[in-house]
């Protein structure tokens, strides 16, 4: 289950077509490792794109450097 502090309103379906799409395109870019499964940067640009939370702010509900938060949305916009 992910989890984010703060209320987004949008539906599992939304969610899963993002991290099936990230999924897809790190498998065609030969990826290496990542820190977050495909499904936290999902959930991290949806509340960005959403909600318009900072990237300072996303770094922190994620664990995550300012600056990967950063490249999470730009990889997945």
């Amino acid at each position: 289950m992910l989890s984010y502090p703060a209320k987004i309103p949008l539906s599992s379906r939304t969610l899963n077509h993002l991290a099936d799409r990230i999924r897809a395109h790190r498998r065609q870019r030969r990826s290496r490792w990542r820190r977050l499964n495909p499904g936290e940067p999902a959930l991290l640009v949806l509340a960005h794109l959403r909600n318009g939370d900072t990237y300072t702010r996303l770094a922190a509900g994620f664990d995550i450097g300012v600056a990967t938060a950063w490249r999470y949305v730009r990889e997945a916009v």
